[in-house]
């Protein structure tokens, strides 16, 4: 079979392995297409370290071909693949937190991922996407899963005020999770004009510039206290510190972003007097499949303005390139395996 295989930072190329051997409780799943994230992008240039030689990739859909899934789906069936591993034994696993496995990892980072044309995995791994979502969209919803963690984890109320900083994919995905669960007031923030008429379409009641146009609009639409919840949909430690600045005293900020930067400057006076409650998100967990794949069958997420590009897996070192470029107007590559 064909796979993508990452020998070192930056050097990556389509290489002919065999097709992996399905075994009890295992799955064999024909990818159709998948989905390229800031994390490949990371793992590609070495930004994030990887078990190499290995197959890239973690977000990934297609057809059974062989074994049977958790779910009940079977060969035939399409499918989507949960790419966090996890060894259900341990201390975390006992307690229901899969996705914080002290013996887990992520596939395409610690184990052969999805940049291929065959992927083997536990049975616990594969959702039934059902026939009604386009398998060209259906990558993002491990994307959504993730959205839909964090947002679980902070325990949005419908009545509270939500800020979106940053409204790439991540941020995007997070404004329409929220207004699907719910909530009332969703402001988007971004300094590119093209993603925040995307955030007007996908549900946004207010959208805003960066700085002095945001705090201005969050303080008036909350009778000056600041926001319930604010999410850092970016990875920049400057932004964590303007989430800082528009969460209100008591509330709540998820800094959903992932930071490469080992230092920065942040206002933690503000930190300590407005007592934040920082809540973190990492992967999701196996219950947030489901509930993420309702969500767009029954139309309450469209997933369909995301996709702006899509490559042969013959491309992928094209693809990746694209990624880490500037764009005003790029959001999800998919491969089409």
């Amino acid at each position: 079979m064909k796979a993508a295989l990452l020998s070192e930072p930056n050097k990556v190329a389509i290489t002919d392995r065999p097709t992996p051997t399905c075994g009890a409780g295992e799955v064999l799943v024909k990818i159709s297409h998948v989905g390229i994230c800031g994390t490949d992008t990371k793992i590609y240039s070495g930004g994030i370290p990887a078990n190499t030689p290995i197959v890239m990739g973690h977000e990934a859909v297609g057809e059974i071909i062989e074994g049977q899934a958790a779910d009940g789906s079977g060969p035939g069936d399409r499918v989507i693949v949960d790419p966090v591993l996890y060894c259900g034994d341990c201390f975390y696993c006992d307690k229901g937190d899969t996705h914080l496995c002290e013996n887990g990892g992520l596939v395409g980072r610690e184990i052969d991922g999805v940049f291929a044309e065959y992927f083997l995995t536990q049975a616990s791994n594969i959702f039934a996407l059902g026939t009604k979502i386009d398998m060209t969209e259906a990558p993002l919803i491990q994307v959504m899963t993730t959205v839909l963690h964090a947002q679980n984890r902070a325990n949005i109320q419908s009545d509270e005020v939500v800020v979106i900083l940053g409204l790439g994919v991540t941020g995007l995905l997070q404004i329409q999770v929220a207004k699907a669960l719910g909530v009332k007031t969703v402001i988007g923030v971004s300094r590119n004009a093209y993603k925040r008429g995307l955030a007007s379409q996908m549900g946004a009641d207010v959208v805003v510039e960066h700085g002095e146009a945001a705090k201005a609009e969050v303080l008036k639409l909350t009778e000056g206290r600041g926001a319930d919840v604010v999410i850092e949909a970016v990875g920049y430690i400057s932004v964590l510190g303007e989430a800082m600045d528009l969460a209100r005293i008591g509330g709540r900020i998820i800094p959903f972003g992932i930071y490469a930067a080992l230092e920065g400057k942040l206002p933690f006076y503000e930190f300590y007097f407005k007592e934040l409650n920082i809540i973190n998100a990492r992967a999701a967990l196996p219950s947030d499949f489901p509930a993420s794949i309702k969500l767009v069958e029954d139309g309450k997420v469209d997933l369909t303005p995301f996709i702006t590009h899509t490559h042969k897996l013959d491309d992928l070192s094209e693809a990746i390139k694209l990624l880490m470029e500037p764009s005003d107007k790029r959001l999800k590559v998919i491969l089409e395996v």
